[in-house]
């Protein structure tokens, strides 16, 4: 009599026709555009932070962070897709794609921490103003916004990833710290105005804060195992109760196991439990013509 041989982790994860099409794996994302947009931004950030301090200007040393926190943002992200490319393992089921969605909290909290040095340290000035160059500023800002931009359109290519996207909004609140840099240089070159150097900078944080605030919303709730926001929850319950054959639903869970890959898990009362193949066949066919929801795992039960 032969033993059973014990299962590998490539089989238990491998999907069988009629299972879901997804992979587990983020696929399709590309590093190239992420390790040049990490590069570009590095290499200026050094730049401008060093000229930032020795002009004294608050906008241009606010946008230096930006860039600086945007090359960390960046190596997240860049690692997260990385790992969110591992295939399943024993330990990790799932596989690694809420990688992103954890890399996309953590940037989040980063910006929100610039944001408030930035808010310190333009209050500061309103009350202890400092001389600030203005011509250096408005060149320095400028070659910065024409690197902002390049890197914001090369990291738009890709926005199904959420990782991207927050690391997308680093990179705008650069290209308005850039605009706002290149505005208090002119106004200081021209007139020695000097408060407009933190005031633009409070007006570019609160605008980022928006943002940012959106960003760490949406992988927090990742984070936390909830609906999809594209999806209504009660509406699924309900459409599981009406198929024929259902007599409730109950024990129902909606999530994403990564972004973009919903998946749902429930417990069914059917009439006849020999109706159960043909049941199945219909709720899998409605869940992802009305829902989106590929993953599917149902138990069914007598009515009794």
């Amino acid at each position: 009599m032969h033993a059973k041989p014990t299962p590998s982790s490539a089989h238990l994860h491998a999907h069988h026709r009629g299972d879901a099409k997804h992979t587990h794996v983020s696929v399709g994302r590309s590093q190239g555009a992420l390790a040049l947009a990490l590069s570009l931004t590095l290499a200026f950030a050094v730049i401008e932070v060093l000229t930032g301090f020795l002009s004294h200007s608050l906008a241009l040393i606010s946008d230096a962070g930006h860039m600086v926190t945007d090359a960390a943002a960046l190596g997240l992200a860049l690692l997260a897709q990385l790992i969110a490319k591992r295939p399943p393992s024993a330990r990790h089921s799932f596989g690694f794609g809420r990688a992103e969605a954890l890399a996309a909290f953590v940037n989040a909290l980063a910006m929100l921490a610039v944001v408030g040095w930035i808010v310190f340290e333009a209050v500061h000035r309103f009350s202890a103003p400092q001389q600030v160059q203005g011509g250096t500023v408005f060149v320095v800002a400028f070659i910065g916004l024409a690197i902002n931009l390049l890197v914001a359109w090369l990291l738009s290519r890709d926005q199904e990833s959420m990782n991207t996207r927050a690391a997308l909004v680093h990179v705008m609140g650069d290209i308005l710290g850039s605009i706002a840099a290149i505005a208090a240089g002119a106004v200081i070159y021209f007139t020695g105005w000097m408060p407009i150097d933190p005031l633009l900078s409070l007006f570019v944080s609160m605008l980022i804060l928006k943002s940012t605030v959106g960003i760490l919303r949406d992988s927090y709730h990742a984070l936390m195992e909830g609906v999809p926001h594209q999806i209504d929850y009660l509406q699924v319950g309900a459409d599981l109760a009406a198929v024929p054959g259902v007599l409730s639903v109950h024990d129902l869970h909606v999530w994403d196991m990564s972004p973009g890959q919903p998946a749902l898990i429930g417990h069914l009362r059917i009439g006849n439990l020999r109706d159960w193949p043909q049941v199945l066949a219909t709720v899998k066919e409605m869940l992802l013509t009305r829902h989106g929801i590929d993953h599917v795992t149902l138990q069914p039960e007598s009515h009794d």
